[in-house]
């Protein structure tokens, strides 16, 4: 009985990757259909701006709130809400019509993704003694990119045989089969460890913490970073088919090689810190350096709208990938290097929200780009040197310096 009591639990980790898989998919989908759907329904660059627009306001929204939803309702119910408003609005994007629609079923659909984040972790709380979350945590996280492959393998055959509408309504169908089997699986083990939640900071706290430097330096670089990942997830496909005339059925393997060594940069990145660390190098020092190496290793993504050669921009772009995964390994670990951790889920979740407002503004910059010079000069001159400043943020704040002398 012991034995199914334990197995289920990891069961249950299983389950959560296949749901990674599909949130990651629909994220791919949207960005590879781009070109299919804006010629079928006369988007302009601005009317696909403020679609992905809405998708990332409804992640301001789900990053402040759903955290503390979660630990009320529990996991079961949580997770089950959560991806059922997701899955509903991914179906309901092969019906709308018209950019309206889009910009709404985006939003619903981007409440809802947000809110599976906490949830997720909430499970493997739940779920699991401290020991075996890490190990947890990593093997769902591997949905990402198993979602990317997923899409790159189906959705060109999905929308060749039924359309970019059929492609959204099958893969959202598959999603409720998913919900079917979360309810049937997931029951919270008795057998776990159980949680020891840290006791709410209070808003006072909260607001003293807000009004720390380390927290707006944090906040300031996620800004800057996070729109970056989100430019290559909703505008590369598109930067492929204007500059180098790939169409869907050509996208495939260029995009994998880039999410791939995306992949291994953030084992690299987390990696060459600990072994800066293992040198004798403080965590400051050592997350300074690595992140540095990172923003120079992503500065040559300037120069590739100007390369007439497939390949090299691909390559380019996937080492940039890679970079820009490690820098985040470093930054995610910030706010537990430099927090009490009573407030580092607050902390995080601000951050969460800067990114997604930064996000907001980089699909509304690279829209009217776009849509009156028709070109990516300018957005992959951004993305590409914004990390430099991100870094110059971090070094002349002293955030670790000032945590060490405290």
């Amino acid at each position: 009985m012991e034995t199914g009591a334990r197995r289920r639990p990891w069961r249950v980790v299983g389950l959560i990757f296949v749901a990674s898989c599909l949130t990651y998919m629909d994220r791919q989908m949207f960005g590879l259909l781009k070109p299919m759907m804006q010629a079928e329904l006369g988007w302009s660059e601005i009317d696909y701006s403020s679609v992905v627009i809405a998708f990332h306001a409804a992640f301001v929204v789900g990053f402040l709130t759903f955290g503390p939803l979660m630990d009320r309702v529990g996991a079961r119910l949580g997770y089950a809400g959560a991806f059922t408003l997701w899955a509903a609005a991914h179906t309901l994007l092969g019906l709308a019509t018209t950019t309206a629609q889009f910009g709404l079923i985006r939003f619903l659909l981007g409440v809802g993704e947000s809110g599976t984040f906490p949830a997720r972790l909430k499970a493997i709380s739940e779920g699991f003694h401290a020991q075996e979350r890490a190990l947890a945590i990593g093997l769902f996280n591997a949905g990402s990119a198993s979602g990317a492959l997923l899409t790159l393998a189906l959705v060109p055959w999905l929308t060749q045989t039924y359309g970019w509408r059929g492609a959204f309504l099958i893969t959202g169908l598959v999603s409720f089969l998913w919900l079917l089997l979360w309810f049937r699986m997931y029951k919270r083990p008795q057998t776990a460890e159980a949680p020891r939640p840290l006791a709410p900071p209070s808003w006072s706290a909260l607001a003293q913490v807000i009004r720390t430097r380390r927290a707006w330096v944090y906040i300031v670089v996620k800004f800057l970073t996070v729109p970056v990942w989100w430019l290559y997830l909703f505008w590369l496909p598109d930067f492929l088919y204007r500059t180098h005339s790939l169409d869907l059925r050509q996208f495939g393997v260029p995009l994998l090689l880039i999410f791939m060594l995306a992949d291994l940069g953030s084992i690299i990145g987390g990696w060459a810190s600990a072994r800066l660390m293992a040198r004798g190098l403080s965590v400051g020092q050592s997350r300074s350096r690595v992140m540095l190496a990172c923003a120079l290793v992503i500065l040559p993504l300037v120069a590739v709208p100007l390369s007439p050669w497939l390949w090299l921009s691909v390559v380019i772009v996937a080492v940039a990938a890679a970079a820009h995964q490690a820098f985040s390994a470093n930054l995610l670990a910030v706010p537990s290097d430099l927090f009490p951790p009573e407030v580092v889920g607050s902390v995080v979740g601000l951050g969460g929200a800067a990114g997604a407002v930064g996000a907001m503004l980089m699909a509304l910059f690279s829209g009217v780009v776009l849509e009156y010079t028709g070109s990516y000069s300018l957005i992959f001159f951004v993305a590409g040197t914004v990390y430099l400043a991100a870094v110059g943020v971090l070094h002349l704040s002293r955030v670790y310096a000032s945590q060490a002398q405290a």
